[in-house]
């Protein structure tokens, strides 16, 4: 599968959206906010804008939760056929499988400010699943399931920021367990609809893919 490796503020200004792909850096100085600041003093006269066809409004939509999840289009439509079949709602099931993800896991436990942190974390073998060492950050974490970092991983100055900003912010959700003594955290149980970090109309989603 192929992997961008373009400027990650490309993509937000594809979509004129924050995705947060540089974590805590997006607060700050974010060309997306910059962008709407312009557009609003372009259009404050009155003037109107172009309006969007019914498809391009679907196909956003779904290109957001992709890059936000960071995962190439074969893989999400995998994820989407996997939802499809669960027996809950297709939306709310694809963005579950979508959050309990292993790269995603190990950055809202705080391991990583973001989510290209945390998958080289995972693809380098630094992150541990039971004790197992695992490097696919695809692989879905299941309740009970325990995550850990190696010893030697959680002194760097990436994993280090990563678990001060957690601190502070206390931005880790409910359904994860942290356990500050073994610097590791456990998916306690499936995440709500509300507890999704990926800001998306999932109705869209699945409308898109059922045309």
């Amino acid at each position: 599968m192929s992997r961008y490796t373009g400027p990650s503020c490309k993509k937000c200004r594809k979509v004129s959206q924050k995705l947060f792909l540089k974590g805590v850096k997006c607060n700050t100085n974010c060309i997306v906010d910059k962008q709407k600041q312009k557009k609003d003093k372009k259009f404050s006269s009155g003037a109107g804008r172009n309006k969007k066809s019914d498809y391009a409004i679907h196909l956003k939509e779904k290109q957001i939760a992709r890059m936000m999840a960071q995962v190439g289009e074969a893989q999400f439509r995998r994820f989407f056929a996997m939802a499809s079949k669960d027996k809950g709602q297709t939306g709310a099931a694809l963005l579950r499988f979508l959050e309990v993800r292993l790269d995603n896991i190990v950055r809202r436990l705080g391991f990583a400010v973001s989510m290209k942190g945390a998958r080289q974390l995972v693809s380098h073998g630094h992150i541990k699943v039971n004790g197992k060492r695992v490097d696919i950050a695809s692989c879905l974490v299941k309740p009970g399931d325990a995550v850990s970092i190696d010893q030697h991983a959680s002194q760097t100055p990436l994993v280090k920021q990563g678990l001060e900003n957690a601190q502070k912010t206390a931005h880790r959700p409910s359904f994860l367990a942290w356990d500050e003594a073994t610097v590791s955290g456990k998916l306690v149980r499936w995440p709500d609809r509300a507890e999704v970090s990926i800001p998306v109309n999932e109705q869209l989603i699945v409308e898109f893919y059922s045309k």
